[in-house]
């Protein structure tokens, strides 16, 4: 599967992204910053303005449908720009539409600081996240590239699942960090990579009520071991918590989030558009596979970089346990998880490729982008580190 870097928008080079970000509008301050929520984020444009203005005037109310027609009016004007069929994935490169999405997703997970969780479930506010999600989606299966497989069987699904990831020519962020990543680099990795860790497990653990027998067992299995066994500081992404204190970092769920790129925004939409519609129940599944069968290798040769640059076991101690964890998780998830799902349900062989392919694609494009900033001499973000690891926001 060929990877192409997905650019940024609006910027193109570096300074052009600092000093946008130096500029942007400032996100309105909370008083009640409630611990971890999503953190109020920086507009990037016209729709996640009018989204964060809407949702932080209070709870839905009478008026509601019409106080969101600004939010309406931005989204569709936006969507308009993106009709040229030439351009299919030109939603991918919105940061503003992806920023709009990410905030309205953010809702069913741990919420957003600053807005009333009755928001969650506001048919008006959902009319708007479909509005987007619709050619988002459209692109999401672009860009995966709608690979085949004959066969209905778990031994030869799981092989497929293997095949696909085996044949990804993405750019290798894992081999670049252990040969060649400066240490500012590879804080930058970790800052890109907080994004989705510090809520690790979570957008694929939506699938177990929509499973039952052999494959509900397999994700269990899974996930159990991703939420640490039911031992705090265990947690998944508490050990990424800690890796980013070990390097000098915030831990803050979403401190990073308004200097993390637009790819990192299409990834962490991607699972999320997954895993909240059952109809694509099949196709989170398939992104867990290939998200496991690409993690134990990588994981080493991240630990072997991080190493490399002086850092000891309290930074690579995440990278550690996924190497021998994941190598188990990849045959679970791979057979006894998508094969076994396919099994019961041969309907849904196609759904688990698209969310294998999109989880190689749409990771890979994140490796792409960020190789190509650091090869321009530039960062992979979209403000300086720094803003966070300073004021400690």
């Amino acid at each position: 599967m060929t990877s192409t870097p997905v650019r940024d928008h609006p910027s193109t080079s570096d300074a052009g992204r600092r000093a946008a970000h130096a500029t942007s509008e400032p996100a309105p301050p909370s008083a009640t910053r409630v611990a971890g929520r999503l953190p109020l984020p920086r507009p990037r444009g016209p729709v996640s303005s009018a989204l964060v203005a809407t949702l932080t005037a209070g709870p839905p109310a009478d008026d509601t449908h019409a106080r969101l027609e600004p939010l309406r009016a931005a989204a569709a004007d936006a969507l308009r720009r993106h009709t040229d069929p030439a351009d299919e994935l030109a939603i991918l490169h919105d940061g503003d539409l992806q920023l709009a999405l990410t905030v309205m997703y953010e809702l069913h997970h741990r919420g957003v600081d600053g807005v009333d969780d009755a928001w969650e479930w506001e048919p008006a506010l959902l009319a708007v996240r479909q509005s987007i999600e619709r050619p988002f989606e459209a692109a999401v299966r672009t860009r995966a590239g709608r690979p085949v497989c004959e066969e209905t069987d778990a031994a030869d699904v799981a092989k497929r699942l293997f095949e696909l990831a085996e044949a990804d020519d993405s750019p290798s962020l894992s081999r670049y960090l252990a040969r060649s990543a400066t240490a500012e680099q590879a804080r930058e990795f970790l800052a890109l990579r907080s994004i989705y860790q510090l809520m690790e497990a979570d957008p694929h653990t939506w699938a177990i009520p929509r499973l039952h027998g052999a494959p509900k067992a397999a994700l269990v299995e899974i996930q159990a071991d991703e939420y640490g066994g039911g031992r705090p500081g265990y947690l998944h992404s508490e050990l990424f918590a800690a890796t980013l204190r070990s390097a000098g970092l915030d831990d803050a769920y979403g401190a990073y989030l308004d200097v993390a790129p637009t790819p990192v925004l299409v990834s962490v939409n991607t699972m999320s558009l997954f895993a909240l519609h059952r109809r694509l129940r099949g196709a989170i599944v398939g992104h867990l596979a290939a998200y496991e069968i690409t993690s134990s290798i990588p994981s080493r040769l991240y630990s072997t970089g991080f190493r490399r640059l002086g850092y000891d076991t309290g930074t690579t101690r995440y990278f550690d346990e996924h190497v021998e964890a994941d190598a188990v998780h990849e045959q679970i998830a791979a057979r006894d998880l998508a094969g076994k799902l396919v099994e019961q349900d041969p309907a849904i062989r196609d759904d688990v490729l698209l969310g294998a392919a999109a989880c190689l694609a749409i990771e890979g494009d994140v490796g792409a982008y960020a190789l190509g900033r650091w090869e321009e001499g530039g960062s992979a973000l979209l403000g300086p580190l720094e803003d966070r690891t300073e004021t400690g926001v």
